[in-house]
């Protein structure tokens, strides 16, 4: 009789080689024919880098061969999307976003998964029956530097009440807590979901190795991940967090910024929380 696995039974390889997929699938894959003298420039700076660590720190073959063997295990446990997301992506997105002039965003990470289902405002995502833990409705209106409202649409994905994703652990519903909702013609949104919770990354591979280690902790705070989008302006993907978390401060991801800081409030039915937070979107160059 096969054994039917639930969330808790999810592993690092199985969840890692999804995220790899995805992003095989994306489009992102090569979609830059970068010039030659800037992928030298580039290669060159991190291997000298990497060089100069080595010397300053006598670097000796056993460490060197212990990381060849760890390199070696990110591409099995398919790792790499986790691993250059949780420690690389924040300083690209810092840079790429340097000179907007409207909301915050953050890091997308590895579980975005395209092409959820949509539904106008207000909308409810898809959940269990028993959808453990607290209710919470979100509203919030996209606008544009001026002020004005866009008809435009925000993509929500978040872990769920014990910290795991669909998609990337058994025994969830396909669009568990995901969803695309679109917006009314001023911009105007309204989400019911549930309050994710804290999490590790997954620690039983490569990256939990590292981990580890390394002697660090694997805790991302609470978050609530969104794309926020309309036509002519620039999309917005961020992470909005809660106050009070134990990890807003020393996020595995380095992904938190106070301007992505929630203020939840009781709701005024008595159920659950609710929350305000808008978007502003700079335009398209």
């Amino acid at each position: 009789m096969s054994q039917t696995l639930s969330e808790f039974d999810a592993k690092a390889a199985e969840s890692g080689n999804k995220a790899t997929e995805r992003f095989k699938e994306s489009g992102k894959r090569a979609s830059l024919d970068v010039p030659k003298e800037r992928v030298s420039l580039l290669a060159r700076e991190v291997l000298e880098a990497v060089y100069a660590t080595i010397r300053k720190h006598k670097v000796t073959y056993a460490e060197y061969n212990a990381l060849k063997d760890w390199l070696i295990s990110v591409g099995e446990d398919g790792e790499w999307p986790l691993f250059l997301d949780v420690w690389v992506e924040h300083v690209v997105e810092e840079v790429a976003t340097e000179n907007r002039k409207g909301s915050k965003g953050t890091i997308e990470g590895p579980y975005y998964v395209p092409n959820s289902p949509e539904q106008p405002t207000p909308a409810r995502l898809p959940r269990r029956e028993d959808e453990p833990g607290t209710e919470l409705t979100w509203k919030g209106q996209i606008r544009d530097l001026d002020g004005n409202g866009l008809p435009g649409k925000v993509e929500i994905w978040h872990a769920d009440g014990a910290g795991f994703y669909s998609q990337y652990a058994p025994g969830l519903p396909e669009w568990n807590l995901r969803g695309t909702v679109l917006a009314d013609e001023n911009g105007n949104f309204e989400i019911q979901t549930m309050r994710p919770a804290p999490y590790q990354i997954p620690t039983d591979g490569a990256c939990g190795k590292l981990i580890a280690a390394a002697g660090w902790h694997a805790w991302r705070p609470a978050h609530i991940h969104v794309k926020v989008s309309a036509p002519g302006h620039e999309l917005i993907t961020a992470q909005l967090y809660f106050p009070g978390d134990a990890h807003n401060d020393d996020d595995i991801a380095s992904a938190v910024k106070p301007e992505l800081i929630l203020d939840p409030k009781p709701a005024a039915d008595g159920k659950g929380e609710e929350m305000v937070y808008d978007f502003v979107l700079d335009p398209e160059d």
